[in-house]
């Protein structure tokens, strides 16, 4: 799995990114760029990416004292999502398989990633969209999906960013729906989905929605809330989105698929596969 060392590059962009969304005060940009080296050096480097970042966001989060410093992004993300969701549904529903087709989809909405793909276009989305629909998949994991979820009595799905919300949304409705429950962050941390994206793409009135507790780039249970874990702990079935969730939760206790687009060499070695892969993975 990725160390934090691997990350520091990353942090460090995306410290002068929040704070450059906010303001064009280069001495803000300064002083945040040096409130975040020091505290790189006081973190444990042994705690996974998603613990830092928590901490990191934290503190970008109050220096540039904007409580959601992507939020103009996230809308906008949500508005793209929304305008391809009418023709996207149509090609899911006239495709041979449309669950596959559909997990296709919503695993090309994980490419709506600022915290690895700032400045991120939206000709590449639409790009990535069409490449995901002809790309190697495996069949039997998708095969192991459905009968997973026919069997299911309680679906937890794990979101992961705004804009891609959308595109679970038209994977959801190619599963037992009434069983699904939906998760969003507690609080914004960079561009993940929060309750109000839930609110602006419809999801919430599609399935129920609960938020986790959490402001980590990922789902670490020991930050999240009680009503949340006794959630996680009694599903059925858990689906977790993009690579976030799969740092925090791959030796969690639990049988968890998990649907992501492989962003880093380091999670490719660790998942045995190429960057850019389409990856639906159930561990353990």
């Amino acid at each position: 799995m990725r160390t934090f060392l691997e990350c520091v590059p990353c942090f460090v962009r995306q410290a002068l990114d929040s704070a450059r969304l906010v303001t064009d005060d280069e001495t803000v940009h300064e002083q945040v760029l040096r409130e975040v080296l020091r505290e790189v050096g006081e973190l444990d480097f042994h705690n996974s990416p998603p613990v830092m970042g928590q901490h990191m966001h934290r503190l970008i989060r109050r220096l540039v004292a904007d409580d959601d410093p992507y939020r103009n992004i996230k809308d906008h993300f949500n508005r793209l999502a929304l305008a391809l969701y009418p023709e996207l549904e149509k090609r899911i529903e006239g495709s041979r398989d449309p669950l596959e087709t559909a997990v296709r989809v919503a695993i090309a909405g994980n490419i709506i990633d600022f915290a690895s793909n700032y400045g991120l276009e939206d000709s590449r989305v639409e790009e990535t969209i069409e490449s995901s629909l002809v790309a190697p998949l495996s069949k039997s994991a998708v095969e192991d999906l459905r009968e997973s979820a026919d069997r299911a009595t309680s679906i937890l799905y794990l979101g992961d960013n705004a804009g891609e919300i959308v595109f679970d949304r038209l994977l959801i409705e190619q599963l037992p729906r009434q069983k699904v429950t939906y998760v969003v962050r507690g609080s914004p941390v960079i561009n993940d989905a929060t309750m109000s994206d839930a609110l602006a793409t419809g999801m919430t009135d599609l399935v129920e929605v609960i938020d986790n507790g959490s402001d980590a780039p990922g789902t670490i249970l020991e930050t999240c809330s009680v009503a949340f874990r006794r959630r996680f702990q009694s599903a059925d079935l858990v689906i977790a989105k993009g690579q976030g969730n799969y740092e925090t939760l791959s030796e969690a206790d639990k049988s968890i698929f998990y649907l992501l687009k492989v962003k880093c060499p380091v999670i490719a070695r660790h998942i045995g596969c190429d960057v850019d892969s389409l990856v639906v993975l159930r561990r353990p």
